[in-house]
């Protein structure tokens, strides 16, 4: 009996405590006070009690976490900063807002043949072209009546060559008609530079006339971004006027007849 008495004493909870303190380590006893145990054991500091009381002892507080955070923020902070990336920054932003517009073409041009020609090989036009020419002028605003044909801002005329000069010799009556110099200064063979002259954005806007060789007119159509309703054109065709519009980025052809002559097509 009387050792029976002094097995209970020994299982007391405070020599219970201490006993199993010595089978356990201290650093599992913490670690499982920390992740379990709400009441902090025996002999733990003030400032453990006081993390214990706070309810924060079911996890490890994550510290490194928040440091690396607040470094990665600093270092981009710091980046944003640097001279380089705000030269960079400021170049890209410069280049954007003062890159060049696209060009933009003229509102309409109109593409003729010259008028008709001599059957001997002389470069000048026949009686018929001469007629042709004179009534040119009738076709456009304020003398004419066609609301499909607006008046023209600009001439062009194929240059002067050995064979011919009947471009210049259709267009200049309607010249005079409207008192616009011509512009002969490209040559048959050069209507790539023609049509990249035309969309450079110089005649923004603007309706211009061109009178060519028919051999190239499709051609030159093509170049002005438009789709030529038949190719080649006809020798003996010279009463069709084709209207090239531009909207929204896009060329729109349309094949129009002069209606000037007795015989005209329609």
């Amino acid at each position: 009996m009387g050792k029976l008495v002094r097995v209970a004493k020994d299982l007391s909870p405070g020599n219970l405590h201490e006993a199993g303190a010595a089978l356990v380590p201290q650093s599992s006893v913490m670690r499982t006070n920390l992740v379990v145990n709400p009441m902090p054991p025996p002999g733990v500091a003030d400032d453990q009690k006081q993390f214990h009381a706070n309810g924060t002892n079911r996890r490890y507080p994550c510290i490194m976490s928040s440091v690396r955070t607040k470094l990665r923020l600093l270092g981009v902070f710091l980046l944003l900063l640097s001279p380089g990336f705000l030269s960079f920054s400021t170049l890209e932003i410069h280049a954007q807002a003062t890159a060049p517009a696209k060009p933009q073409p003229p509102a309409t041009i109109l593409l003729i043949r010259h008028a008709e020609k001599l059957t001997d090989g002389r470069i000048d036009l026949s009686p018929t072209g001469f007629e042709r020419a004179r009534l040119l002028p009738k076709l456009f605003p304020p003398a004419g009546a066609r609301p499909d044909l607006p008046t023209p801002q600009v001439l062009f005329a194929t240059h002067l060559s050995d064979h011919s000069n009947r471009p210049v010799q259709t267009v200049t009556p309607l010249a005079a008609a409207l008192h616009l110099p011509i512009d002969d200064s490209f040559k048959n063979e050069d209507y790539p530079a023609l049509a990249a002259a035309l969309l450079s954005g110089k005649y923004a806007g603007k309706v211009v006339l061109v009178v060519w060789h028919h051999g190239k007119i499709p051609q030159l159509a093509t170049a002005l971004g438009a789709t030529p309703p038949y190719t080649p054109w006809p020798d003996t065709q010279f009463d069709r006027i084709w209207r090239i519009d531009y909207a929204n980025g896009k060329a729109t052809l349309q094949d129009l007849p002069y209606a000037l002559m007795p015989g005209d097509s329609k």
